[in-house]
């Protein structure tokens, strides 16, 4: 199409609030050429400039700390480099845990720190109330201080990156409003201003509160909600010492700052109100919504509880003004999928102090493809279109505001706005005892709840959730019997055209070679050899292959692949055309015989075959594959097509003890057999040799994306190994814990569980290679450290006796 344009840049990033001015700073400062960002309004206007300015490391999530650490290291610098006063505070934070629950998660968080290098320290009660002399010590179970931490001026930070944007080449312009986004071909070639127009080679969406708006200019839905978010300050008549830490007490649901004279004193509320389905007019500027004093007073009073002496302080000033909440609660970073080169950063909850650590994560992903740190649980692909529907995303970032300083439990599921996608076997399943987790809008069996127990999930940091007893006996009966499991969220590509074939195995790390009618287990790796997705690949005839991956991993593979593929070969989602039943277990070829005229002999349909067979009176393309480690078949249904099945092979099954199961009885079971799971064991930031995937890489089947990389590093040998480790029982392990030898952090642990089969607790983890030989090794969780063995990397039928029989 034609663009005419005032002007070109080399990279276009829209917002400047505190995030935009951070990926500009740190563009240029690695050398970026001719980048312009322009603001609509005025420097910080957006919601930078009514930001408590808070810093804090600790976090729920391993990776959101990993990034606020990176942030400190830049604040640490910045004044410094740039000659602009940020007033960098770092007195440090005390996070108080007023339950035992609480301090179970204080706890788990800061044994994810320490795997990276996070100080914290913990602290009594007595030892809390020395570093913060105004708080009651009653309830306090325990305290993290981490020195690291403290706070910051929004407003002088943004300059600060603003100005070392503009030392280093980078322009910025005010009061530029981008009115129209114009794309060609998958890419953005230029905007419309109100002051003319501009071609680009890159562009970044920085808008914050307005980023779904500049999204959907583009063609780009984002999963960016706004809800409101007040705190205020207290009157000024407290002499405070100028060293005074930072305060966070969750259980009381408040954060607080020290200012001249007062706290800054905010709060995360049930019940706050959505904004605009996440998009303010464009005119929306330096504005503040009203006091909504009912919801103030869900924090205020409880702050007054654990700090008598504002009882006796009034409110100075009420801030309420909108904040970017995703529909998950975590950012929203990185190349969108649909376009080729429309970046975004936005998202952000707490943007003052991922400012740092998102503008060099972003900044590394555009100049050199990789970010620097695992990426994906802020990635944009986690997300589809179904989350940024306005009522769905509304919905979903109030509950995730609201649960911002909430216990979060291992394996915890979002309640607000469920039921959205239900598989046909939804109803049936929910009858049988089904408890449903959330994914991908997705209900999915994560259990089946037993007579007399309750229905839902009541979970632990330190003991056994109630599922515990449940799940084992559902993994008993994929070990020794049969069970059926619905799988349909999972997410199904058809690859055709002429030249589909082709297309794949350059595309795939392993062979996908030899004649129609068979499933390949492989990664596809990217140039540096690091795995972007582990997927299965069913060749059906040479124009027609399918993709089989997670059912959260469905954009973000789904985008690499077309990405990737010639003119001519099309990928098209399959995932609602067809319902996915595995029935597995030693039994299941007995029963699965015996609802079909097909010869289902281990001769006629070895593993890893795939063929249209006959079930009942209906018909499904089955795969003999599995990720339980048992005998099994995966059956692609029809959906009209799927209750049907589901009833034959129950009715069938009834005799050999056929039995339900969930999500959580197929991660124990592939534990226990040594699958791995990506995003959590391997991620580009590993590649097949390190997680002993090398059975997967075919070397010499000629070229395919990494193929070189992958060459040198085989033969150099690899620098790290994943391992697997054991201990004797249970032990309260959920991810991220640190495993020790000698006392001395070597690693942390990825994916963990219980391996019911085994009677032990099972991890896995990376280890430097040198240290991959070793047996004996302790794994730190919630103070106590556990002895380790490590151990086979399959721990159950390491021969795959049982899934070839």
């Amino acid at each position: 199409m034609s663009f005419r344009a005032d002007r070109h840049v080399h990279i276009l990033i829209i917002g400047g609030g505190a995030i935009g001015t951070s990926i500009a700073y740190h563009l240029a400062r690695d050398g970026a050429k001719d980048v312009l960002l322009v603001e609509k309004s005025m420097l910080t206007h957006g919601c930078t400039w009514h930001a408590a300015g808070l810093v804090g490391q600790l976090r729920g999530k391993r990776n959101l700390t990993r990034l606020m650490q990176n942030s400190v290291a830049v604040f640490d610098r910045l004044e410094e480099e740039t000659g602009q006063h940020i007033a960098w505070k770092k007195v440090g934070s005390l996070r108080l845990a007023g339950s035992p629950e609480r301090w179970s998660e204080i706890r788990r968080s800061m044994t994810q720190a320490k795997s990276f290098g996070v100080e914290c320290h913990s602290l009594s009660a007595d030892e809390a109330a020395s570093r913060f002399p105004y708080i009651v010590r009653d309830g306090i179970e325990g305290a993290a201080f981490i020195p690291g931490d403290g706070y910051i001026d929004p407003y002088s930070l943004t300059m600060a990156y603003a100005r070392g944007a503009r030392m280093n080449g980078a322009k910025i312009e005010e009061g530029v409003t981008v009115e129209e986004i114009v794309v060609d071909n998958r890419r953005v070639v230029g905007v419309v201003t109100n002051g003319g127009t501009i071609s680009c080679d890159i562009i970044v969406n920085c808008a914050g509160l307005w980023a779904k708006r500049v999204g959907e200019m583009a063609g780009v839905p984002l999963a960016a909600g706004v809800v409101e978010h007040q705190y205020f300050l207290t009157e000024k008549k407290l002499t405070l010492p100028p060293d005074l830490t930072t305060l966070r007490d969750p259980d009381n649901n408040f954060y607080l700052k020290p200012d001249t004279g007062s706290f800054a004193i905010g709060g995360w509320e049930d019940g706050t109100k959505g904004c605009w389905r996440g998009k303010p007019p464009l005119d929306f500027g330096r504005e503040l919504f009203e006091p909504n004093w009912e919801r103030l007073e869900l924090f205020a009073l409880p702050t007054a509880t654990r700090i008598p002496a504002l009882n006796d302080i009034g409110i100075q000033t009420v801030i309420n003004g909108p904040i970017p909440v995703s529909f998950d609660g975590e950012p929203i970073m990185g190349l969108a999928p649909e376009l080729d080169n429309f970046y975004v950063a936005c998202g952000f909850t707490a943007g003052i102090a991922a400012s740092g650590g998102a503008g060099l994560a972003l900044s590394n992903l555009i100049l050199h493809g990789d970010a620097g740190m695992d990426l994906w649980p802020f990635d944009v692909r986690r997300f589809g279109a179904v989350h940024a529907q306005g009522r769905y995303l509304e919905q979903r970032a109030i509950e995730a505001y609201g649960a911002y300083y909430k216990v979060h439990w291992p394996g915890e599921e979002a309640q607000a706005a469920r039921g959205l996608r239900r598989s046909p076997l939804h109803e049936v399943l929910a009858r049988n005892g089904a408890v449903f987790g959330s994914k991908f809008g997705w209900e999915r069996p994560n259990w089946f709840s037993q007579a007399g127990s309750e229905n839902r999930d009541i979970p632990s940091f330190e003991d056994k959730p109630n599922w515990f007893d449940a799940v084992e006996d559902e993994v008993k009966a994929i070990r020794e019997r049969v069970v059926l499991i619905d799988q349909s969220s999972f997410s199904k590509f058809q690859i055709s055209g002429p030249g589909a074939w082709a297309a794949m195995q350059r595309i795939a790390a392993n062979d996908l070679s030899g004649p129609p009618g068979k499933a390949v287990y492989t990664q596809l790796c990217n140039a540096r050899g690091g795995v972007e997705a582990d997927v299965t690949i069913v060749h059906l005839a040479d124009d027609l292959l399918y993709l089989i991956t997670g059912s959260g991993f469905g954009v973000r593979d789904g985008n690499w692949v077309s990405r990737h593929l010639p003119e001519g070969v099309i990928l098209s989602d399959l995932t609602n055309r067809f319902a996915t039943l595995n029935i597995c277990g030693p039994r299941a070829r007995e029963v699965l015989q015996s609802v079909s005229d097909d010869d289902l002999s281990n001769a006629a349909f070895p593993f890893l075959s795939a063929r249209r067979i006959e079930i009942g009176a209906a018909t499904a393309l089955a795969v003999r594959i599995g990720y339980v480690g048992e005998l099994g078949y995966e059956l692609y249904v029809d959906q009209e097509y799927a209750a049907h099945v589901y009833d034959t092979l129950k009715a069938a099954g009834k005799s050999f003890g056929i039995a339900d199961a969930g999500y959580r009885a197929i991660d124990a079971a592939r534990l226990e057999k040594g699958y791995l799971y990506w995003s959590g064991d391997i991620t580009p930031d590993y590649n097949p040799y390190e997680a002993g995937l090398g059975f997967c890489v075919a070397l010499d089947k000629g070229d395919f994306i990494g193929r070189d990389a992958l060459a040198t590093i085989k033969a150099a040998g690899v620098g790290r190994k994943l391992v697997s480790y054991t201990i004797d029982g249970f032990a309260p392990f959920h991810g991220g814990e640190a495993v020790l030898l000698d006392g001395k952090v070597v690693g942390s642990t990825a994916s963990t569980g219980y391996g019911y089969t085994l009677g032990k607790t099972i991890a896995f983890g990376y280890l430097p290679a040198e240290m991959a030989n070793g047996e004996e090794f302790e794994i730190e969780a919630f103070g106590k450290s556990y002895p380790a063995r490590r151990g086979a990397r399959s721990l159950y039928d390491p021969k795959m006796l049982r899934l070839k029989a």
